[in-house]
């Protein structure tokens, strides 16, 4: 069988793993901490490791199985005809000649793609927004990214922008993102935005067992940490997951009203704080859109939980190789 290796590329994570060319299977699935800290050039060894890895194991499980290509799949924005990562604000990357470097030290054909555009692209192909004409994506992480599916197709805009709702304005005043914005979705409702709220409420007096969680070190409150609290009943986290729907929902509704989606995929870890944060946030977008629009949208969490970005690499390499019609 011929696969296609899926690389993706986050602030938190590289993920890797073999995906069968009609995506029926995902073999030899690696993850590691990206580290960015570490510099580019760790990161890229590091990740090379993985996929000559997963490589490896993907023959040994399938004795017959040929790699026919790299999907890569990295923050952005890109210019993606050039191969180049332009700026990754999570990861410090500028200007970085990503493709080239894939394809000089694995040696196969490569494409690259953003990585948002990805995981929603795999969740439309083998996942929850499967079978639909027109969805949209929410990825949340270290960032907030997005993807366009319309008519089948992966939208990436004029300049491979489109889809960029974490840094959707949703309050002109408001808290400074990392793009240099102020009030992007991304500055409320990103991992570290959840922890940083939980953990500014607390130092200005909110009573919460959330340090508990963290042996009494605030500054390894995670995302995780406040959906853990806010599922044993902490009323601060409970509070912080509730303020998370609402902003989500705003960013959400206006999508909805724009695109007229039949489907919203809301991918990445916050779909751990399950109906705590789909049922508040279903009801915003409620309030906010046009029933019209609503009453035919599904708001749903990914299914494809740390391989919507892996799927949809493999994928948007057959579609930029012309090996598959969307």
């Amino acid at each position: 069988m011929r696969y296609i290796l899926g690389i993706d590329i986050g602030g938190t994570n590289l993920v890797v793993g073999s995906v069968a060319e009609d995506g029926s299977a995902l073999h030899a699935l690696h993850s590691e901490p990206t580290q960015p800290e570490r510099g580019a050039e760790s990161v890229l060894e590091r990740l090379m490791h993985l996929a000559r890895q997963a490589m490896v194991d993907t023959v040994r499980i399938d004795p017959g199985a040929e790699i026919v290509g790299i999907g890569v799949g990295a923050p952005g924005p890109l210019d993606t005809k050039r191969g180049i990562v332009l700026l990754t604000p999570n990861l410090g990357w500028v200007n970085m000649p990503l493709l080239d470097k894939v394809h000089d030290a694995l040696g196969l054909p490569t494409t690259l793609d953003n990585d948002a555009n990805c995981a929603v692209l795999g969740e439309w192909w083998r996942g929850a927004a499967r079978g639909c004409q027109h969805a949209i994506g929410f990825t949340i992480g270290t960032g907030i990214g997005g993807g366009l599916i319309f008519g089948g197709r992966l939208y990436r805009g004029a300049s491979d922008c489109a889809g960029e709702f974490g840094h959707v304005t949703i309050d002109a005043n408001g808290r400074r993102c990392n793009c240099g914005n102020y009030g992007c979705i991304e500055a409320y409702a990103s991992g570290p935005a959840i922890a940083r709220r939980a953990v500014e409420a607390i130092e200005s007096g909110s009573e919460s067992r959330l340090a508990s969680y963290v042996n009494g070190d605030l500054g390894q409150v995670s995302a995780q940490t406040v959906y853990d609290a806010a599922h044993d009943g902490d009323e601060l986290a409970l509070e912080v997951v509730r303020d998370t729907a609402k902003y989500l929902g705003i960013g959400v509704a206006n999508m909805i009203n724009i695109f007229n989606p039949e489907v919203v995929v809301i991918c990445g870890g916050v779909t751990l704080a399950g109906d705590r944060l789909f049922t508040p946030l279903r009801r915003e977008v409620a309030r906010r859109a046009f029933k019209p629009a609503v009453s035919v949208c599904r708001i749903v969490p990914g299914e494809l939980i740390g391989s919507a970005g892996v799927y949809g690499a493999a994928r948007s390499f057959l579609e930029q190789r012309g090996l598959v019609h969307a």
